[in-house]
């Protein structure tokens, strides 16, 4: 018994010493662990999960950290009972298993089966071990020290991140995004059984290159899942007939841009946003067409939200990433660029919420300076009384000004930041009446941003990339003015901009605006739909000028193209008025109710949208010096028809009153609207007064016929003043500024073609004066016609003058 004893006690100190032999060589020859926690690759992943961009790490290493449950339950199974059926049972090293592998070896002359276990793999993978029985003894020793540390979910969590899989692939999850893209959470029974098998000959059974090898080991795992009972036959027959189809080894590069600004936001290894792929794939190609067509080194913008919850279903940055001609790198959804007439809509919404304007207020496109501020159209023709409706869907630049100095620029750029659209002046600017021409940049994303109030009651929101983000928004507007400018901005077929290649009229619930910067430098165009908001931006990065490009003719069309492609809205229209909008019939000139106003003071009736049921009446003139007010009231002799005032009274006096037009509107008014709201001449005797002082064309005669002398090229010129003004005189030839004269200067004028011309002077002060001339030459008439025809039509806002 003692002998036993002693026996058991040697024993126990022999174990004990060997134990502490082996804690210190432990200790001092650690299993290399970090590797398995050191940064490796990303990836950014669609919605779909399908990669859109994968970066490799500093050792160009295509491997993202993945865990179990983030892997396919199918290839989890598969992976445990081809490689290692004892792993959740053994301590890192199953000798059964190595000397049934010996055996096989030395009966065989060959390896027929590994012996290695999931834990033993896993050492291999964290350091180079030599393939010979000292390396596979050292391998054995790394396995147990791996146990040790670490469970066995660990231990797996290292396989599935650190497995070879060919070339630089490592991991599971990069294997499935570089071969099948996919994540390795969707992965099929037949994928998942590739997966399993690939690491064992990476380089022989890679599928892009050896497909046929591939499969046969792929089936050598379905067969085994079959045998170990884990598989029904009819599902490994399902797994048998599906191909080994896998994709060529080339980085996705989608979103380019887009992943590599997120990658450096986020800093995780596997970045999922709400890019829809299908959309995404769909834009780019649209896109690599789009620059066979566009001038050299320009490039392109476009970004796609789903405007419910702000979702980025797509975003071009620039036109190729990989063309430094285009500057290709350069992301332009966030470039600081001038919006050009972008911002329009923004500042019709404020005066509506202001009380100002309903959408049928009249508004006057003429020649006026703001404090020396003088805007004139892009199409360089004014259209004299306009809608309100007519001035934005036209862009017209003298109505936007003007609303924008009735709300005040600095309380517009405060409202526009507060709602996420930041307006970036020079330094020490400050803001005036050119922002909403464009005198100020922002971004395609704080654009879309601000747009989304039209779409979502009001409200502006940030574009979200991520799911987990959240919905930031702020009101920009009311629910209400949204809902009327968003209207106004929806196309009717009879005034859609159309061409041979596209037409917005069949498209009436795309809202759109457009946008040309300073210099034909930027062209925009951003549409509303039930269910998106659309940016697109085109246009040099460098800023250079490129005449001939412009919003309605280079960027609308991208725009109709990717509005055409996108799912159809699960709902028509967006959503129906809000109780504060109702329809009225208003009259012009005083913009009120048609209920509320005196038959012979209707002069003109429209349907308006108001709001808050107010209806604001037309904004007071601001250029006149005489009359101020829309209803005139003035004494009239019944018998001569003469007006009289209070230096001639008379009996009997009958008292008129008339509406007036603004003043600035006349000398676009037709003969009749002009006689309704004519103020008669004064009685003989009756001393001159501000209603009877007008302006007056001398030179040329009202109706005059001018010829072409003969054989004289050239512009047909004739000189003419403006009787009646001491001060600044504004020359129009047909709508288009001409000249500019002081007092009774002489003008020249020049009739470069045949045909019709009026010409119209305006002082400062509001008067007017207005001829027609009829020109003729040796040429044919109807050549300078057409000329001019061609000239209208090739310009989208270049409208004929309403004849009012």
């Amino acid at each position: 018994m003692k002998h036993w004893r002693r026996r058991a006690r040697r024993t126990a100190i022999g174990l004990a010493a060997l134990l502490g032999i082996v804690a210190i060589v432990d200790r001092l020859d650690p299993p290399p662990l970090a590797r398995a926690t050191a940064a490796g690759g990303s990836v950014v992943l669609a919605a779909d999960g399908s990669p859109l961009r994968a970066f490799a790490d500093e050792r160009g290493i295509w491997r993202y950290r993945v865990g179990r449950h983030q892997v396919s339950p199918a290839y989890l199974q598969a992976l445990i009972a081809y490689e290692d059926r004892w792993f959740h049972h053994h301590p890192g090293v199953n000798p059964l298993a190595i000397v049934r592998a010996l055996g096989q070896a030395l009966a065989s002359g060959r390896v027929v089966s590994g012996g290695s276990t999931l834990t033993m793999q896993v050492a291999r993978m964290l350091e180079p071990i030599p393939r010979t029985p000292l390396g596979k003894a050292r391998q054995a020793w790394r396995a147990l020290q791996i146990e040790w540390r670490l469970d066995k979910d660990e231990i797996l969590d290292l396989y599935l991140t650190l497995a070879p899989f060919g070339g630089t692939i490592e991991g599971v999850q990069a294997a499935s995004h570089a071969y099948l893209g996919k994540s390795a959470d969707g992965l099929s029974d037949a994928e998942a059984a590739l997966l399993v098998v690939l690491p064992q000959a990476p380089s022989r059974l890679r599928p892009d290159r050896h497909p046929e090898a591939a499969q046969r080991a792929r089936d050598k795992v379905i067969a085994r899942m079959v045998s170990q009972g884990l598989w029904e036959p009819a599902r490994a027959e399902a797994a048998r007939i599906e191909q080994v189809a896998a994709r060529r080894l080339v980085a996705p590069m989608r979103a380019p841009l887009l992943a590599e600004r997120l990658r450096r936001e986020s800093g995780e290894a596997v970045i999922a946003t709400t890019i829809e792929a299908r959309i995404q794939e769909r834009i780019e190609q649209r896109v690599s067409a789009l620059l066979r067509r566009l001038p050299e080194r320009n490039s392109v913008a476009i970004m796609v939200v789903e405007h419910a919850s702000m979702a980025v279903q797509a975003y071009v940055g620039s036109a190729d990433l990989n063309d430094p001609e285009r500057a290709g790198h350069v992301d332009m959804v966030r470039a600081p660029r001038s919006p050009g007439s972008t911002l329009k809509p923004f500042v019709y919404a404020m005066a509506l919420d202001d009380g100002l304007i309903h959408s049928a207020s009249l508004m006057i496109d003429a020649p006026q300076s703001f404090d020396g501020y003088q805007p004139s159209n892009f199409a360089e023709r004014f259209q004299g009384p306009v809608s309100v409706r007519q001035a934005l869907r036209m862009s017209l630049n003298v109505p936007a000004v003007d609303l924008l100095d009735r709300t005040g620029p600095v309380r517009f750029a405060a409202s526009l930041e507060h709602a996420g659209l930041k307006l970036r002046m020079p330094e020490g600017a400050q803001p005036n009446l050119s922002l909403i021409l464009g005198g100020a940049a922002t971004t395609l994303e704080e654009l879309l941003g601000a747009y989304a109030a039209l779409a979502r009651e009001g409200m502006a929101a940030q574009p979200r990339f991520l799911p987990a983000s959240p919905l930031r928004e702020r009101r920009l507007m009311s629910a209400e003015s949204a809902f009327i400018v968003r209207t106004l901005l929806e196309r009717a077929p009879a005034d859609s901009y159309a061409t041979r290649e596209f037409d917005t009229a069949s498209r009436t619930q795309l809202a759109w605006k457009t946008g040309t910067s300073y210099g034909y430098r930027d062209s925009w165009a951003i549409g509303v739909t039930p269910s998106h908001l659309v940016g697109v931006w085109i246009g040099r990065p460098d800023g250079t000028p490129q005449p001939g490009q412009f919003g309605a003719v280079t960027a609308l069309p991208v725009l109709v193209e990717v509005v055409d492609g996108l799912p159809a809205p699960r709902r028509p229209r967006l959503s129906a008025p809000p109780a504060g909008v109702a329809q009225v019939e208003i009259c012009w000139p005083l913009g009120l109710a048609a209920s509320d106003t005196a038959p012979e003071h209707c002069h003109r009736r429209l349907d308006a949208l108001t709001l808050a049921g107010t209806i604001p009446p037309t904004l007071p003139d601001r250029r006149s010096e005489g009359w101020s007010t829309p209803l005139l009231r003035y004494w009239k002799d019944p018998g001569s028809g003469r007006r009289h005032n209070q230096s001639c009274p008379h009996e009997p006096l009958e008292a008129v009153t008339v509406a007036r037009w603004p003043a600035l509107a006349y000398p676009w008014l037709s003969g009749p609207l002009r006689a309704r709201s004519a103020i008669p001449d004064l009685a003989p005797g009756c001393a001159p007064d501000a209603l009877g002082e007008g302006l007056r064309i001398a030179g040329l005669n009202n109706g005059a016929v001018l010829r072409h002398p003969p054989n004289r090229n050239g512009a047909l010129r004739a000189r003419v003043q403006a009787l009646g003004s001491d001060g600044r005189v504004q020359w129009l030839l047909n709508e288009r500024p001409h000249a500019t004269s002081v007092g009774a200067e002489a003008v020249e004028l020049a009739f470069a073609e045949d045909g019709e011309h009026r010409v119209i002077a305006i002082d400062s002060s509001g008067r007017h004066a207005t001829i027609s001339v009829r020109v003729l030459g040796t040429r044919p008439e109807s050549s300078g016609a057409l000329a001019q025809a061609a000239a209208v039509a090739a310009r989208p806002s270049s409208a004929a003058t309403p004849a009012w």
